[in-house]
């Protein structure tokens, strides 16, 4: 199920989204100072291609033992570099792809796909990519520890 919803993500605008992750990818490598982006740009380019079996979550998450206050300020300093350049116009991407996606009945749960990617493309900085399967799996690591 989730192959077919990703090729009928990408037949019905994906490819537009995608490109304009790849985009902004190529310049934020050409552009010395937007270098430390490259990475989150590349990450939400593979969910942007295949938003059905895949969820970005947060570093913090993933890896909470190696929770680091400096690494979480710079990593706001970048996201909002990130805003600046990309995150606003790679946003409104997604909300206008997912919007003309919803206008047809097949389309709508891959236009609800754009939308989540949208709220992603305005801070990406300390995200990964991972499987669905393996999000669920740190999400539980982490409430047991938690709560024990």
């Amino acid at each position: 199920m989730r192959s077919v919803l990703n090729v009928l993500n990408f037949v019905l605008g994906g490819f537009f989204t995608t490109f304009a992750w790849l985009l902004a990818t190529c310049i934020s490598i050409i552009l010395v100072f937007t270098l430390p982006l490259t990475r989150s740009c590349w990450e939400i380019t593979r969910l942007s291609l295949f938003p059905y079996g895949n969820e970005a979550i947060h570093v913090d998450e993933l890896h909470p033992d190696g929770k680091n206050s400096l690494r979480n300020a710079s990593g706001t300093l970048l996201n909002v570099f990130w805003f600046i350049f990309f995150g606003w116009w790679l946003c409104l991407s997604h909300i206008c792809s997912g919007i003309a996606q919803c206008l047809t009945i097949i389309g709508i749960p891959v236009g609800i796909a754009n939308f989540k990617i949208a709220a992603i493309a305005l801070w990406p900085v300390g995200r990964r990519v991972v499987s669905v399967e393996e999000a669920r799996a740190a999400r539980e690591a982490n409430a047991r520890k938690r709560y024990q």
